[in-house]
């Protein structure tokens, strides 16, 4: 057996309780190690001694699994892992040692054990261990301390342009080569509101809202799926706040009277997600005689927002409203929203509402400059609606496809993150991938100032608000 020791030591600019609960949970490791493709907590519950983790490791370019337990936890001091894979164990020891307020000393040691090694490999493990024992620190620091907006290298820039080549990155690759992708800011006190809660994108960012500690207001249809929710998010995250609210929104009355409630019920919220979105195959209207795209992408959420406004405002809040890199194709067809002319397409009437949801949040921050404005887009991630609205799409592309949490990292980073936390015009961005990018590329897809003006009026009256 060959056994090889890693030692390494960093000092972060982070009080050692948050590093030490961000590492606590070892399925964070995707986060920050690039020699982890994927992880996942399978104990039910927050990380505790005798937790276990499963792991599909980067060994070459190839995906490798391997089983982690938390075998000792000393709060804010001491993390002990035991792991093991296809012909290796590892013991990974993680000491805190508080250096003030707000900084951590972290000493990492990793024991790694190979059952039967080649003697001709033997030489050449040492140097590879060494270098992903510093990649994986690299990670960690930029996780726990250089985790803010990125700054787009010029290659990405011009690809983005180019739209098609750009459209490289909303896959998986895109995710793993940003900058940073560590979500470790807490949002202990803060209460978020979350569309589209019960599964896909949503429940994933509903999962880390919850690890960060934040309370939760889940917004979804059905009240067996938002109880399974619920169960999903204290499996992942532990004890935590949730509020379940069931809402149809697709109906505009279903929204106001959501809203009526959380008003009442619900008088301080800090953040909104507007996450909940439909494409349908066919052209349908709602039994209130709106299109169905566009009522449960525009209207709705439009609603929403309007109703919750003075709440969000009075706390300084923000609004994140997810919309779709197909809107990149399309502009505003402010002549026919309900696309009552010409074949139906309904990718086109996604694009078309959600493109029209993106100008209103750039308009609408001009006015109330005490909220914090964003809109993202997640890339192309695969959950049951991608699965259910563009199954061939979902067939083709699953090898390259996001998960939900890679999806949903930019809205949970935008949630709880200090550095888009200014208001006003200039601080309304479309985002992806926590980077600001441009959102209008094609000729005629851009919308001025008079066009989303007109567009909010047609909105209002049909919303009620």
């Amino acid at each position: 057996m060959l056994t090889l020791p890693l030692i390494r030591e960093l000092v972060l600019d982070r009080p050692v309780a948050d590093c030490f609960r961000y590492l606590a949970d070892f399925s964070t490791t995707e986060q920050w190690d690039p020699g982890v493709f994927a992880a996942d907590k399978t104990t039910p519950g927050a990380a505790r001694a005798g937790s276990e983790f499963a792991l599909r490791l980067n060994v070459l370019g190839r995906s490798v699994p391997a089983a982690y337990r938390l075998v000792e936890r000393d709060e804010n001091r001491r993390l002990v892992l035991e792991g093991s894979g296809p012909g290796f164990t590892v013991v990974d020891t993680l000491n805190f040692e508080s250096l003030g307020p707000a900084q951590t000393r972290l000493r990492y040691e990793a024991v790694m054990s190979w059952d039967s090694v080649p003697a001709r490999i033997a030489p050449l493990l040492k140097p590879w261990a060494e270098r992903l024992g510093d990649q994986a620190m690299t990670g960690l620091t930029r996780a726990l301390t250089e985790d803010g907006p990125e700054s787009l290298p010029r290659r990405e820039r011009i690809a983005q342009k180019l739209v098609v080549p750009g459209m490289v990155a909303f896959t998986r690759r895109g995710w793993r080569t940003q900058h940073s992708r560590g979500l470790s800011r807490r949002m202990d006190g803060r209460t978020v509101a979350v569309t589209g809660a019960t599964a896909g994108l949503g429940l994933a960012a509903a999962q880390e809202l919850a690890r960060l500690g934040a309370r939760l207001i889940l917004i979804g249809r059905g009240s067996e799926r938002l109880a399974a929710a619920m169960q999903a998010i204290r499996d992942f995250a532990g004890d935590c706040a949730l509020h379940a609210y069931e809402a149809e929104l697709s109906s505009i009355a279903d929204t106001e009277r959501l809203a009526t409630r959380l008003l009442a019920e619900q008088p301080a919220i800090d953040v909104l997600i507007n996450n909940a979105g439909a494409l349908f195959a066919e052209r349908g209207e709602t039994p209130e005689g709106h299109e169905r795209a566009l009522a449960v992408n525009l209207l709705t959420p439009a609603l929403l927002i309007k109703r919750l406004e003075p709440v969000l405002a009075e706390r300084r809040g923000r609004v994140i409203n997810v919309v779709s890199g197909g809107l990149y194709l399309q502009g505003l067809a402010l002549d026919d929203l309900d696309y009552e002319r010409g074949e139906y397409d309904g990718s086109k009437a996604y694009a078309r509402a959600k493109r029209g949801l993106l100008a209103l949040t750039r308009l609408w921050a001009e006015d109330e400059t005490r909220i914090g404005w964003h809109a993202m887009h997640p890339g192309w991630a695969a959950t049951p609606g991608i699965a259910k609205s563009l199954p061939a799409f979902d067939r083709r592309m699953q090898p390259f496809l996001r998960t939900p949490r890679q999806g949903a990292d930019t809205m949970v980073w935008l949630a709880s993150h200090p550095a888009v936390a200014a208001h006003g015009e200039d601080s309304v961005g479309f985002w992806f991938d926590r980077a600001q990018r441009p959102d209008a590329l094609l000729p005629g897809t851009a919308v001025d100032t008079a066009t989303a003006m007109s567009l909010e009026a047609d909105v209002r009256l049909r919303g009620g608000w």
